[in-house]
């Protein structure tokens, strides 16, 4: 459990990214409640010189909770 405390600190930079990244933020609302235990989520990163680096997941039931509280933090139901 994350402590209050920190979490109360964590949360400006959190709406600060918010504003800055709308359509990212967007994406997780929809992540936050699409997302259930045995969905596949894939993540990629291009750096500036063009490299990729991809992953993926199988999404537990424990990540999709925490999916949802994220969207919660960013002011997403």
């Amino acid at each position: 459990m994350m402590d209050p405390f920190k979490m109360m600190h964590i949360k400006p930079a959190l709406e600060q990214f918010a504003e800055r990244h709308p359509k990212f933020v967007q994406f997780l609302g929809y992540a936050s409640a699409a997302l259930q235990e045995g969905s596949l989520l894939e993540i990629s990163i291009k750096d500036p010189e063009g490299k990729r680096t991809v992953t993926n997941m199988r999404v537990t039931p424990e990540d999709a909770e925490l999916m949802q509280q994220l969207g919660s933090l960013l002011g997403k139901k």
